[in-house]
Formats: C-alpha cells, structure tokens, sequence
C-alpha cells in the first residue's frame, strides 16, 4: 500500500514511515496543508490526516475532499480527543479516528481495517475465484497449492487482487509498489508482471491497453 500523511510532528511523522514501511507500506509526508497533492495524483490507499497545521485545519481539507467526491479513506490522527470532537472528524468524512498519544501497533490495525473495508474485503483471507491472497501473511494460494512468489510478485499480485475487475494503471503500480514513495519505473513492473504471469496463468491478469491490468476474478 502507498499511505499519505499529513503530519506537522517532526518526531511522529519519520516514527510513522517506519511503522509503515515494517508493514510492506510505502509513504510520503508532508507537514503542511499547502504541500497536500490531491491523493488520487498519488494513487494512495489512505490518508493519515492531523487536524492541527501550521496552515489551517485538516478537517477543512477533509470536507473538501468529500464535497468534491474523493473517497479515498482517511483516518484522522490527532490530539483533540473529545467526543463531540471525535464525532465532527466522523460527520465530516473520516473513516476513522485515532487519538494521539497512540501506539503504533494500533494505528497499523486501523490502517489495515480501514483500508479492508473499502476494498470491501471482511477478511484476512481474500478469495479470487481459485486464487487466495493471506495479506498480512505474505502467502498465497493457487487451486489450493501455495505460491513461490518473491516479495515484488507477492506486491502485485495484493495491489491487484484489492479490487478484481478494476484496472490499475502502471504508473499507479510503480507508485503502490514504491520504497520511501519512489516509483518503480515501467520496465522493472513489466518484468516483475511476467514472473507473476507465469505463476498464477497469464489470462488472469489482463492488460487494457493504454489504461493499466486487472486481476480476473474468474
């Protein structure tokens, strides 16, 4: 997953980079709601968002963000843990709401429900017509045989099995499938589709062309 944080904290944001990036997550920080790109421009999973910048309120992006139709999860991470507080950040669109101080085992167990639930998965276990992904596990499964698959193929094949039948483009794989939020160039995710390809039956994943590859659920 590819995570967006918007954090002022110059002691939790890089704290909660390596949280991410021990969960197989890629991330990038900002501190301000100046240097915010539209999360759909980084192809992000979710948005870890603090309410308190030196800029303005977060939950004023948040609104706006929701008015406009971007629904990309949002977590709000903050220190206003009132409940009337509590219930604005959830009125307002948040997908969930974490309290600072947290621990960061916390914060990953949220992550991961949240972004369950808008993948629509109510499981650790996803079901692909004969193919099961164990997310957190690192496995996977073909016709009930476990995969060989290093941890780039075991990447994408989980970044495509989120949605089946939707198509993710490659600059959005490179993204998804990036360290420190470095995209992987088009040529390195070519190499690594083929060996998945190889390994679970090249007609389950096909290439739109000009628009990216989806994973078929049949």
């Amino acid at each position: 997953m590819h995570i967006l944080i918007v954090e002022d904290d110059v002691g939790l944001g890089p704290a909660m980079m390596a949280a991410l990036k021990a969960e197989g997550c890629s991330s990038v920080w900002v501190r301000r709601l100046a240097d915010v790109p539209p999360p759909a421009d980084l192809a992000v999973e979710c948005v870890l968002l603090d309410l308190s910048l030196p800029d303005g309120d977060g939950l004023a992006l948040l609104r706006r963000w929701r008015a406009r139709g971007e629904l990309t999860p949002v977590i709000v991470v903050t220190a206003r843990g009132a409940l009337d507080e509590r219930l604005i950040g959830l009125d307002s669109g948040a997908d969930d709401f974490i309290v600072k101080p947290f621990a960061m085992p916390e914060l990953m167990s949220r992550l991961r429900a949240v972004t369950r639930r808008s993948a629509r998965r109510a499981s650790d276990l996803w079901q692909i017509g004969g193919l099961q992904v164990a997310p957190r596990a690192h496995r996977a499964w073909l016709d009930g045989v476990e995969l060989d698959l290093s941890p780039r193929e075991f990447q994408l094949l989980l970044e495509l099995a989120r949605e089946p039948g939707r198509p993710v483009s490659k600059g959005e794989l490179g993204l998804r499938l990036a360290p420190l939020g470095e995209p992987l160039d088009g040529a390195t995710i070519e190499v690594h589709l083929s060996n998945l390809r190889r390994k679970i039956g090249a007609a389950r994943i096909r290439t739109l062309r000009g628009v990216g590859y989806l994973l078929e659920e049949a």
